[in-house]
């Protein structure tokens, strides 16, 4: 991973860790951008590490590496709040063009993912209603007090495109609008929905039932 980011001009490594404690340990002393976050490790795996980082430092970009394309992982890594995901498989060109795309907060996840992780929220949502029923409860979603500005219209259609995975290059075609414009949008939703990032808008939108199922 050193060698990949190491080429280009884009980043510079500041610190590596061999376990989540470690890392954990290291981040106060080197403060990054951006951590990229294997899954197995020795000691405390990255999920742990992820989701312990995030309580410590909120704004941290997290991207998980991993052999595996296992949804739940994947699902699993956003819950604990990671910005992204990189199979170890991908060209370095990809790496670094993903990763310049995270801290810019431009990076969309590709369709298939999409489409895998719509459908875990889904699955998620569903045995979360039906053990409330059990206890008699409600489903565990977010608040939707949340959202202090309603959405546009426009909004309701770029978060629509934005959450199956499509590119601002793509929505701004789709809707013929500059992708200046549609990133204006984009920024604009996740301050109403006072969210950080695609991922979590994503969890997001099927928490409350904003998208059609």
């Amino acid at each position: 991973m050193r060698e990949i980011i190491g080429t280009g001009p884009e980043f510079t490594v500041v610190g590596e860790a061999a376990s989540g404690e470690e890392a954990i340990a290291r981040i106060d002393d080197v403060l990054p951008d951006l951590v990229l976050m294997d899954i197995n490790m020795p000691g405390m795996g990255g999920l742990e590490a992820t989701q312990q980082l995030k309580f410590l430092y909120p704004s941290l970009k997290i991207v998980m590496v991993t052999v595996s394309d296992d949804i739940t992982h994947l699902f699993e890594a956003i819950k604990r709040g990671a910005q992204g995901y990189l199979f170890k498989n991908l060209s370095p060109s990809a790496w670094r063009e993903y990763l310049r795309a995270v801290v810019d907060d431009e990076a969309p996840m590709s369709k298939e993912i999409a489409f895998k992780l719509l459908q875990e929220f889904s699955s998620a949502a569903s045995s979360s209603g039906a053990s409330a029923a059990k206890s008699g409860g409600q489903p565990a979603v977010s608040d939707p007090s949340v959202m202090t500005t309603p959405l546009t219209s426009r909004e309701k259609d770029i978060l629509e495109r934005v959450v199956t995975g499509e590119s601002n290059k793509e929505i701004a075609t789709a809707f013929g609008l500059s992708e200046h414009t549609v990133k204006n949008h984009l920024k604009n939703i996740l301050q109403k929905l006072h969210l950080d990032n695609r991922v979590q808008l994503t969890r997001y939108a099927y928490e409350q039932g904003l998208l059609k199922k």
